[in-house]
């Protein structure tokens, strides 16, 4: 297992950055690359040879598309290589008894499960390798012939697990700056993304999660809690426990976003945003340019885009809409609700695309509640192979009404956090802020609270992994 966050916040990381800090401006990629290294192999160190097949496959890959400009067919096989090599592990691991269940479903035959442990964040730096070998071939950047820079950039452990993807471009400019790559205000600003970053995911998504995993059951030290069940809930407290779900994977993968973005500033470099307060969006399509933004605008630069986009009329960019989609739900997990889920947007974006949006940009309040609404359903899709959820029983739960345990004793319980989650997930908090940027001792006071009740609150809780570290 990956690093807890006590071990990683109060041992790894702050003896990485005084290592990188202290090393000399020649070694300090080196310095990224091992300390990197060690937190990708800490507790699955087996994993370790996927990890630098992928590093050697995309670094050989790389120069060999720029040493042979003048030959395109050899151009081409490099490319080959690296879009197979990398995609071919990711495929392996996790996809492989995915697709050995449904051929022995549908063919009667048994062929045996392979169970493999998935790499960490190996769909994460598939793709960004990956859009590396792309790039180098339409020469929008220069090969990189120094392997431990390119390790640096493949391994660097802030956006590793779990994004934002980073292109190598994104980071190139920097990664080769020797010195004054590390400043004062990036430093500052470092520090405020990251403990914002990490009271998201304790604070908000881990409390606000209590109220979904007493619905649906949880697993702590070993033992399953089977909650409530879905089975006994009433609908309203279905809705309230999708409702959680909601605000706790926002809070949860924005939360690890933010941090990694603010330890990049802290080593120097600049990731992308990737996410962008998608829940006050006034259409399913606005929300996906708000929502994980780096995943849509790679598969936008990468698959729609050479697909031939918006750019062969009509029917041709549907088609290249429910290809990115389809693409989309299953990258995000070998399971038939996560290509569901991928549908479901696919339809809803082609509704819009075609007849729905004109309307939802003249409107001022209902746009917001259908966007919400259809974005909670879409939750329940994507919640739906996760342990103690049976899709077919939470839809059924959640559209045909029924009685069970009422929701009034959980909304007193965690009604008050729910409001919260909710105006957090408003511009608010970042007004707020930055009316305190000018008062540096009012801000510095709150980060200094937010981070002492964060920690407070994580040495009393149980340790809670990231949602998008098993993708």
């Amino acid at each position: 297992m990956v690093f807890s966050t006590v071990l990683f916040l109060f041992r790894f990381l702050p003896i990485t950055l005084a290592l990188y800090y202290l090393a000399p401006a020649r070694w300090k990629n080196t310095v990224l690359f091992l300390c990197s290294l060690v937190f990708y192999s800490w507790g699955e160190v087996r994993l370790f040879p996927v990890m630098a097949a992928a590093i050697l496959i995309n670094y050989i890959a790389g120069i060999g598309i720029e040493r042979f400009a003048a030959k395109p067919a050899l151009r081409q096989t490099f490319l080959l290589f690296s879009i197979i090599g990398s995609l071919g592990m990711l495929m392996f691991f996790k996809y492989t008894d995915f697709f050995l269940r449904n051929i022995n479903a549908v063919a009667g035959t048994s062929f045996p499960l392979l169970r493999l442990t998935l790499p960490l964040g190996i769909s994460f730096y598939t793709f960004q390798t990956m859009s590396y070998s792309i790039d180098v071939y339409r020469g929008n950047v220069k090969a990189e012939y120094n392997i431990i820079n390119f390790g640096a950039y493949v391994v660097m452990f802030p956006q590793l697990i779990a994004g934002p993807i980073v292109k190598y471009s994104d980071i190139a400019e920097r990664l080769h700056v020797l010195k004054g790559r590390v400043t004062l205000d990036r430093i500052d600003e470092s520090i405020s993304l990251f403990i914002f970053g990490l009271a998201k995911k304790v604070l908000l998504a881990d409390g606000i999660s209590a109220l979904w995993y007493d619905v649906i059951g949880r697993e702590a030290n070993g033992v399953w809690d089977a909650g409530i069940g879905l089975a006994n809930a009433s609908t309203p407290l279905v809705w309230l426990g999708i409702l959680a779900y909601t605000l706790q994977i926002y809070f949860d993968f924005s939360g690890y976003s933010m941090m990694g973005i603010g330890m990049g500033k802290m080593l120097g470099f600049d990731f992308p945003d990737n996410f962008d307060l998608p829940y006050i969006s006034r259409s399913i399509t606005e929300f996906w340019r708000r929502w994980h933004m780096t995943l849509s605008g790679w598969f936008k630069e990468y698959v729609y885009i050479p697909l031939g986009g918006n750019r062969r009329g009509l029917p041709r960019q549907l088609f290249n809409i429910a290809v990115v989609w389809l693409l989309t739900g299953f990258w995000h997990g070998a399971n038939w609700n996560f290509i569901l889920w991928g549908l479901y947007y696919c339809i809803l974006l082609m509704i819009e695309k075609i007849w729905l949006l004109p309307y939802l940009k003249k409107g001022k309040i209902w746009p917001h509640f259908y966007t919400m609404l259809l974005v909670i359903v879409g939750w329940a899709l994507f919640v739906g192979s996760d342990r103690g959820v049976s899709l077919g029983l939470l839809l059924q739960k959640l559209f045909v009404p029924s009685q069970g345990v009422s929701a009034l004793y959980f909304l007193r319980n965690y009604g008050v956090l729910v409001l919260v989650g909710i105006l957090c997930a408003t511009p608010l908090p970042k007004k707020i802020y930055e009316r305190l940027k000018t008062a540096t001792l009012a801000r510095g006071l709150v980060l200094l609270l937010i981070f002492l009740l964060t920690i407070a609150y994580m040495v009393d809780a149980t340790n809670s992994p990231f949602l998008y570290f098993r993708f």
